[in-house]
């Protein structure tokens, strides 16, 4: 059973000690997935902020880390088990976006990234919306893991 313990105040305690979005939630659920935190967080090092780019959020990037971990294929692919694994990002995909209408930072922070980085911290866009992304986030991909 996968559980999650992140609440927006864990969220935002990580982000004020430089750990970004996709850090927070992909090293909430690695290591009962059989990775530990610190390699967690080095593997999804890069993923904050939509890639920096505004593109995928972070949040979503990181548990769909978690469901390849899970549900992913090494060097011999199922073709049903990666349906399967599709599947299950899509499922998380459409639950998200069914609560945030999109999977896009730029779009769920209504700004570009790194563009208007200034704006987004004067707006305390981070304690006001990237906590509750990630919340929701892990809460969301661990009812999908638990599924099965």
């Amino acid at each position: 059973m996968i559980t999650t313990t992140m609440t927006a105040d864990k969220a935002l305690a990580g982000f004020g000690s430089g750990i970004d979005c996709s850090q927070a939630v992909f090293a909430e659920l690695a290591p009962q997935l059989g990775v530990d935190r610190e390699t967690a967080l080095k593997i999804s090092a890069c993923f904050g902020g939509g890639m920096w780019e505004g593109e995928t959020c972070g949040a979503v990037v990181g548990a769909i880390m978690a469901i390849g971990l899970r549900y992913g294929q090494g060097d011999t692919v199922d073709p049903d088990k990666k349906n399967a694994m599709l599947a299950k990002a899509a499922a998380f995909r459409a639950k998200f976006a069914e609560k945030y209408g999109s999977c896009l930072c730029k779009e769920v922070l209504g700004y570009k990234i790194p563009e208007e980085m200034e704006q987004i911290m004067a707006e305390n866009k981070f304690g006001n919306v990237c906590c509750h992304l990630v919340t929701d986030a892990c809460q969301i991909c661990a009812e999908i893991l638990n599924e099965d």
